[in-house]
């Protein structure tokens, strides 16, 4: 009876040990992932590093090394003895720029041609043949074909026909690696030749346009623009910025999410920009001087660690101009560096919800503003609660 009463103490005891470790793990790794691994802060303020992430248990570095280009690393501890992480910090100047929430089109050329799919071919003898099975893939982009570059869809047509059946070489890029292929048309029933594949070389849309810094450059979107058929983030060679109407609202509802309607005249007086990027941030580009600070105000960006759950605003326009709407920052997530879904907001105002049932399609890029200032934008809608979305931060966006 006694043996069993020791075995039973010792495995409270044991279970207790077990309990208080697993509680300690627990609570080290939510302080270690509570902290950024990388943030910005303003030259000319003082940080009070002790105070900063609101952690009384939380100690900094007292001395840091500093870089040339003014960045420096800074190790926090718990407890002042458990290393938790070294922070990469950068300095930055204060920065104003034109907030914008205008809807815009957007007119986008791939680099060479984007193969979306392959398939089967008939040939002359009525045979079906598939000449790009194991050969070439969705996603990848033709650049150049027997050491020609390749400009669009048109070109590549003509350098088949003129081929004559006859192998072909093929530049292609692949998951941003360039590779070397070997492909030969198929002569089909009708004399034609073909490769056997469906490619795309330009992409139109509606977004909002989200800022405008003092030397012309423009943000948009928050997010990449893929492809629909093959998913991939399209790599651009150039592209334009015009001017777009909002014509009609499909309401969001749960499971089907909304879009904002509208028409885009690609006439040249309408053109406001190139587009020179498109990155998992958002497109960037260049605005056409004097044609970009209409309904657009002047106001400071914010850094990610100045953003607070509670009240914001979001600044679009769903058919009847720019105005700004009531939301709610519901989380943030300060590590989320490498991504557009940095934080969680919820649309609060009555007169949005009841016209668009939330956030929809088109509204990517709307700014976010919070105690007067830029801290973000909006990128995504949940799809089973459409008055809910992500933002990303100002900083990514504009890095």
């Amino acid at each position: 009876m006694q043996e069993k009463q020791k075995k039973y103490r010792k495995f409270l005891w044991y279970a207790l040990v077990g309990t208080l470790l697993s509680l300690f793990i627990l609570i080290y790794g939510t302080m270690k992932d509570h902290i950024p691994d990388e943030i910005f802060v303003y030259a000319d303020e003082e940080t009070d590093w002790e105070t900063f992430f609101q952690e009384p248990l939380i100690s900094y570095d007292e001395t840091v090394e500093v870089s040339q280009n003014g960045s420096y690393q800074i190790r926090c501890k718990w407890l002042g003895v458990l290393p938790l992480k070294t922070i990469k910090v950068h300095t930055v100047e204060k920065q104003e720029v034109l907030v914008s929430g205008s809807p815009v089109g957007i007119y986008m050329e791939t680099k060479g041609v984007l193969v979306i799919d392959s398939g089967e071919i008939t040939d002359r003898e009525g045979i079906r043949r598939t000449p790009a099975e194991h050969i070439i893939q969705s996603g990848d982009y033709i650049c150049e074909i027997d050491g020609k570059v390749l400009t669009g869809k048109r070109q590549l047509m003509q350098l088949v026909r003129e081929n004559q059946g006859e192998p072909m070489e093929l530049q292609v890029i692949r998951h941003r690696e360039t590779i070397k292929l070997e492909m030969t048309p198929v002569e089909t029933e009708d004399g034609s030749y073909k490769l056997g594949i469906w490619v795309r070389d330009n992409i139109q849309g509606i977004g909002t346009l989200t800022y405008v810094e003092p030397n012309g450059t423009f943000g948009a979107l928050g997010h990449g623009i893929s492809d629909a058929d093959t998913g991939e983030r399209l790599e651009i060679s150039d592209g334009d910025l015009y001017r777009a109407d909002i014509l009609s609202i499909r309401k969001g509802t749960a499971g089907t999410p909304g879009e904002l309607r509208g028409v885009i005249n690609y006439r040249e007086e309408n053109r406001i920009g190139t587009i020179c990027g498109n990155s998992q941030y958002g497109i960037r580009g260049q605005m056409e001087p004097g044609k970009y600070t209409e309904s657009m105000k002047k106001i400071p960006t914010g850094l990610k660690q100045e953003i607070q759950t509670g009240k914001a605003e979001i600044r679009c326009d769903i058919g009847d101009g720019i105005r700004e709407y009531q939301c709610e920052i519901l989380e943030i997530d300060s590590n989320a560096r490498d991504t557009n879904k940095c934080f969680v907001l919820r649309i609060t105002d009555d007169d949005l919800l009841s016209r668009t049932g939330g956030i929809v399609q088109g509204m990517s890029g709307s700014p976010v503003l919070q105690n007067g200032k830029l801290i973000g934008a909006i990128t995504h809608v949940f799809v089973n609660d459409p008055t809910k979305g992500y933002g990303i931060f100002i900083e990514n966006m504009m890095e």
